[in-house]
C-alpha cells in the first residue's frame, strides 16, 4: 500500500522528532497540573477549524492560567490577539468547560474510551476528533486523530470511499478501527503516536 510506504520513506527521518514530542505528551499526562490538562483541553478546542499551530500559539500566549481565570471578554479579546477565527464562540466554550478543573486527572481511572465518551458528551466545543485530539496529547496512544489531513490519506488510499462531514460515534470508531489495523499491525507502534508520522508525511513538522 502507497500509505505505508510513504510512512516508511519518512520513518527514519521523523522518528528523533516523534519521541520527543510522545515524550512530552506521556509527561503532561503523568505529571501535569489540573490547568496544565485544561490547558491541553482548550487547545484541542481551539484547533477545531483552525491549526495546531495556531493552538500552540494561543497557549504561549494565553498560558494555563489564563485559560482558567480570565473572564470571557479578556479570553476573547486575548483568542482575537492570536488571530483565531471564532474568538466570540471558544471563549464561550472553554468559560464554559472550566467546571472540570480539579476533576480532569480523575478521569485518568477509567479505561480509554470512556474518558473519551465522557469528554464528548460533558464538554463543549468538543467532539470525537477533539476528545480523541486531547487524550492522545496526554499520552494515550490508543486513538485516532481523524482530522481532515489523515482522512485524505485514508481516502486517497482506497481505506474509506468518502471524506465525511460530520461523525457519528459508530462512524468514528469504524474509521478508527481500519487506520489502526492498517498501521499498527505494520509498524507495531499505537496508532496515536502514528498519528505523528502521518502529520510529518503531510507537513514535514511535528507539531501536536
Amino acid at each position: 500500500m502507497k500509505l505505508i510506504k510513504d510512512i516508511e520513506s519518512i520513518y527514519f527521518e521523523a522518528k528523533p522528532l516523534v519521541e520527543k514530542r510522545w515524550n512530552e505528551f506521556v509527561n503532561l499526562g503523568e505529571n501535569g497540573t489540573e490547568l496544565e490538562l485544561f490547558s491541553e483541553l482548550s487547545f484541542c478546542v481551539l484547533t477545531a477549524n483552525w491549526s495546531a499551530k495556531g493552538g500552540i500559539k494561543a497557549q504561549n500566549e494565553i498560558g494555563p492560567e489564563g485559560f482558567a481565570k480570565l473572564d470571557i471578554d479578556e479570553l476573547e479579546y486575548a483568542l482575537r490577539k492570536v488571530g483565531h477565527r471564532f474568538p466570540k464562540t471558544r471563549a464561550q466554550y472553554i468559560v464554559s468547560n472550566r467546571w472540570i478543573i480539579g476533576t480532569i486527572r480523575h478521569l485518568f481511572v477509567l479505561p480509554y474510551y470512556q474518558m473519551r465518551e465522557f469528554i464528548v458528551k460533558n464538554m463543549k466545543g468538543i467532539g470525537w476528533k477533539e476528545s480523541s485530539h486531547f487524550l492522545r496529547n496526554v499520552g494515550y496512544g490508543e486513538v485516532a486523530i481523524l482530522d481532515k489531513h489523515i482522512l485524505r490519506l485514508m481516502n486517497e488510499n482506497n481505506l474509506i470511499d468518502s471524506i465525511p462531514k460530520g461523525w457519528t460515534k459508530k462512524r468514528y470508531l469504524e474509521y478508527e478501527k481500519i487506520l489502526k489495523d492498517v498501521l499498527e499491525n505494520h509498524f507495531n507502534e499505537p496508532i496515536g503516536k502514528l498519528d505523528l508520522y502521518l502529520w510529518y508525511l503531510v507537513k514535514k513538522d511535528v507539531d501536536k
